[in-house]
């Protein structure tokens, strides 16, 4: 056997040692909690929610409290904030936005929908959307002009709250009443349309709505949450949310 040979079948198994030990289940998640160890301790106050491989090689997946995504060498030592994406054969795609979207449907789905002020799809329901709202916000206010439309589609819409000055102001204090009052329905159709709603109080889920709409990523309004737990972010007209659930 050449020099050359030899070298190359002692490189080659020694990465397959490394391969090997890497997936042991002895060694299993000991690469994880190193990170996540290394990272709490750099970053005080961060709590390290989940670690994983990611679909890039040598690079790890880090959730955290804060909402943001990063990610990180195995060592824990460089690190990367922002989307990952990824060449395909149809384009660029977003694998960090596919991650969240799939993290943000099981947050709601746990969270659940039985407290929420719901416009039901008019007939059959084809399609769900979940809005994040405020109810002074102009665009929330254009996107519900357009509810009618929308449950004609057989788009069910599902309002949780997001008074975007938070809790104690006007607007939240605004959408405690909404909730709290008799027909809902009506009292939002009036809050949305500028006009004064009777002041009510209730035990209401105004703040666990709000606090939700933090942990998915909410950060302006209309944020529209789709089935599938991509958002659409700001307003859309009724029929391009309708050609994008491929109802049109």
């Amino acid at each position: 056997m050449s020099a050359r040979n030899y070298v190359k079948n002692v490189v080659l198994g020694a990465s397959l040692l490394v391969g090997f030990m890497a997936i042991t289940p002895a060694t299993a998640g000991e690469v994880e909690d190193g990170i996540a160890d290394r990272l709490t301790s750099a970053v005080p106050g961060l709590k390290v929610t989940s670690v994983r491989e990611s679909e890039a090689p040598g690079l790890y997946e880090v959730q955290s409290n804060n909402g943001d995504t990063i990610y990180t060498t195995a060592d824990g030592q460089y690190l990367l904030t922002g989307d990952l994406l990824k060449i395909t054969s149809d384009g660029i795609a977003n694998v960090t936005e596919e991650a969240r979207a799939s993290q943000r449907e099981q947050v709601m789905a746990d969270f659940g929908d039985d407290q929420v002020i719901r416009f039901p799809a008019k007939g059959e329901e084809k399609a769900v959307i979940n809005v994040f709202t405020d109810i002074d916000c102009p665009y929330c206010r254009k996107l519900h002009d357009e509810v009618p439309q929308l449950n004609a589609y057989g788009i069910t819409v599902n309002y949780y709250a997001f008074p975007r000055s938070g809790p104690g102001t006007p607007s939240f204090t605004k959408y405690v009443s909404v909730w709290c009052s008799d027909d809902q329905q009506s009292a939002m159709d009036a809050a949305k349309g500028g006009r004064s709603v009777a002041s009510a109080s209730c035990e209401n889920p105004v703040l666990e709505q709000y606090q939700l709409g933090g942990r998915v990523g909410v950060t302006g309004t209309p944020a529209i949450v789709l089935e599938d737990g991509n958002m659409v972010r700001g307003y859309v007209p009724a029929d391009n949310l309708a050609q994008g659930l491929g109802l049109l």
